[in-house]
């Protein structure tokens, strides 16, 4: 009897287990990694006060974003904590496709220049700026510029540039 009742429940188990696939097997999983097979992107350039960021390739603009930007976003970034997203040549230098912000693609600030410009004013510069997607805590913010300096734009499109982009990708940020 026990013995039923246990082959029983593992039948419906493995039922269940089976069925939580869930929609239609033809269709292959949604990914957030996607492919790029066109002209490669030679420099990203983002325009502040027009809240667009281009992806270009030569002279050829390929794809350009509205973009949220640090929650101060007038004027460069000039130390830690300060909420600017920074101005100036700097290059796309990792990608981190477990980001808290579904994807990102990090930026090289800071730079020897913006080292010195904090360490003058006896602070630090910080770091770890990013184009990155909104994710849960951008989605539940839901207002402009809310970045601590970073570069937003929403999920699909960071996935679209993260495709696009790799690393030694030059971009230029101007106020």
């Amino acid at each position: 009897m026990i013995r039923s009742i246990r082959a029983s429940i593992a039948i419906v188990t493995l039922w269940l287990v089976a069925s939580c696939g869930g929609g239609d097997s033809s269709q292959p999983p949604s990914s957030k990694f996607k492919s790029y097979q066109g002209p490669p992107v030679t420099q990203v350039v983002v325009k502040k006060a027009d809240r667009k960021m281009y992806l270009v390739s030569g002279q050829s603009v390929l794809r350009s974003y509205e973009i949220d930007l640090g929650n101060q976003p007038v004027g460069p970034k000039q130390y830690e904590g300060d909420g600017r997203t920074p101005e100036g040549l700097y290059f796309i230098d990792r990608k981190n496709p477990r980001s808290r912000y579904h994807l990102s693609l990090g930026i090289s600030y800071p730079s020897s220049t913006d080292v010195a410009r904090a360490a003058m004013a006896g602070l630090r510069p910080g770091g770890d700026i990013m184009i990155h997607g909104l994710g849960p805590e951008g989605r539940a913010l839901n207002r402009p510029d809310w970045t601590a300096g970073c570069i937003a734009v929403s999920d699909e499109e960071i996935e679209e540039i993260y495709a696009m982009l790799g690393p030694g990708v030059p971009i230029f940020i101007y106020p």
